[in-house]
């Protein structure tokens, strides 16, 4: 089951102040290690530590064909791929492909970069049966104790300040 928890937006100077907002309140985070350990008690005949290496492997061959601009889908889950938040320029000419730098030393000579380029990101796009719309399909939500403590008080306050009708 997947547990929400409520938070509050406290920005005052927010349009959505004061509003509550649900988010996944997560459990535990896997690592390769204890991934390999999971897949290794689901009676496969792979130890955990091959399970390891192999998983690895994929994370390290990902990244590099992610950085080499490829997409890679792992079907049923994801399609990784590279993506850039960029700044808006003014002019095309001062666009250049560099992260963050106005500029760069190419042979030792400086060249102009401007800033189109704020950041690198990896984006996991949903994909087969682990799509948005069977997610929606499968998940089971359940409200955190906390959730339900702060959801209860704040049904017993609007009762309250309605008189009692609510």
């Amino acid at each position: 089951m997947i547990e929400l928890n409520v938070y509050k937006n406290t920005d005052t100077t927010s349009a959505q102040y004061g509003k509550a907002y649900a988010r996944v309140d997560y459990k535990e985070q896997f690592d390769v290690n204890k991934l390999a350990k999971h897949m290794a008690e689901h009676n496969t005949p792979f130890s955990e530590g091959t399970i390891r290496g192999i998983l690895t492997d994929m994370v390290k061959c990902i990244r590099e064909l992610t950085l080499n601009g490829n997409t890679v889908k792992i079907e049923n889950l994801a399609i990784f791929k590279a993506s850039v938040k960029s700044n808006a320029c003014s002019r095309y000419g001062v666009m250049r492909a560099t992260i963050g730098a106005k500029t760069v030393r190419v042979g030792g000579q400086p060249i102009e970069t401007g800033n189109a380029v704020k950041s690198l990101k990896l984006l996991a796009q949903a994909t087969g049966e682990y799509s948005a719309a069977e997610l929606n399909k499968d998940a089971t939500l359940g409200w955190t104790k906390k959730a339900k403590d702060a959801i209860d008080a704040d049904k017993a306050a609007m009762a309250q300040a309605s008189g009692g009708q609510g």
